[in-house]
């Protein structure tokens, strides 16, 4: 009755668990299991990376593993950042320097339509995975607007909005956004699976 979120950032732990419905599981992070390594996010895709994680986690944990790997695709950058959303500016990782990043490529561009999206992978402790995927379309603004959220999200306004992510209460962001969209996927999905582990 245990599932593993693998992960170690706080923010998207918290966004998790606000939007899914874990009744009946026990469910823990990669935070308690801190004698695991990180997880090398090296693959081309969005899914590959998710089924990465969720898979080594899994075999590490001996548990069910839940992993997502998400990003921001930028019309005008033919698609970046992509999966190279959380080190765009290079190493160490920054908010900051992430956006400032985006803001400069995208100075001059007319189009600034976006959009984020998660892909979220399920693991058995063998090794074999699924997945399911969301969207959330949007645009770029051209300054920082907001305090909540984290990421990129002082500068994505979601289509039908007029407000940030970074804006908009965390009720209404973890109806619409990408992270809630995969999540209710997965829930549609494997419910009755998650309930039988």
């Amino acid at each position: 009755m245990k599932l593993v979120l693998a992960t170690r950032n706080a923010h998207k732990l918290e966004e998790i668990n606000a939007i899914f419905d874990f009744q009946g599981l026990e469910v823990l992070s990669a935070f308690d299991f801190p004698d695991i390594p990180d997880v090398v996010e090296d693959a081309d895709t969005f899914e590959g990376n998710a089924v990465k994680k969720a898979v080594e986690i899994a075999r590490a944990t001996g548990c069910w593993s839940l992993a997502d790997d998400s990003g921001l695709e930028v019309d005008a950058l033919d698609g970046a950042p992509g999966v190279y959303s959380a080190r765009y500016a290079g190493e160490p990782c920054s908010y900051e320097k992430n956006n400032e990043k985006l803001l400069r490529e995208l100075a001059g561009k007319k189009d600034r339509s976006a959009r984020f999206r998660t892909v979220i992978a399920l693991s058995d402790p063998e090794g074999n995975a699924k997945t399911v995927e969301g969207f959330c379309p949007g645009k770029i603004i051209e300054e920082l607007r907001g305090t909540n959220g984290f990421g990129y999200d002082p500068l994505f306004i979601p289509d039908g909005y007029t407000e940030t992510f970074a804006e908009l209460e965390a009720c209404i962001k973890n109806k619409i956004s990408h992270r809630a969209k995969a999540l209710q996927a997965a829930h549609a999905a494997w419910a009755d699976l998650l309930r039988s582990i």
